[in-house]
């Protein structure tokens, strides 16, 4: 069963849930694709969702105090990303972005041994449900601007 609880942050309020084996979504409550991440958590992970706690939404809560507080630089809590094997490589690259750099989509490509795979990085970047945990937040375009954020720009 997946748990869900709500955590205030400094960026918004945000809906994390957890199996027993790990994080599956850390997400901001006003996403509008919420309803459907849900829905493909359920499926994915073949189970249902209810509110609750249990031990890793705890340390998640511990965790992300620590990283808006300065005190954490990377993330120890398991997580639960189901998604295609080239999601899975994205999402486990973004992970080696260093806490306070950023990439362009391009770097993050080239990363990854697939440099003509910029959009289809874009994209699982996109798709991530587990949000500044798996920092997709740090890729940015290649003049070095924002080029959009699942959250929203403003965050």
């Amino acid at each position: 069963m997946i748990k869900t609880t709500k955590i205030d942050t400094p960026l918004g309020e945000m809906i994390a849930g957890a199996t027993e084996e790990g994080i599956c979504l850390l997400e901001f409550n006003d996403r509008k694709i919420l309803p459907t991440e849900y829905k493909d958590l359920i499926r994915l992970l073949n189970t249902t969702m209810e509110e609750g706690e249990n031990k890793h939404l705890k340390v998640l809560k511990k965790q992300l105090k620590e990283y808006f507080d300065g005190k954490r630089k990377k993330f120890t809590i398991p997580l639960i990303t189901p998604g295609s094997s080239f999601q899975q490589v994205v999402w486990h690259e973004l992970q080696n972005i260093e806490y306070g750099s950023t990439r362009s989509y391009l770097e993050q490509s080239i990363a990854l041994n697939q440099p003509d795979a910029i959009r289809a990085v874009a994209n699982a970047n996109g798709v991530n449900r587990v949000a500044i945990v798996i920092p997709c937040h740090r890729v940015i375009g290649s003049d070095g601007r924002l080029t959009g954020y699942g959250g929203g720009l403003k965050r």
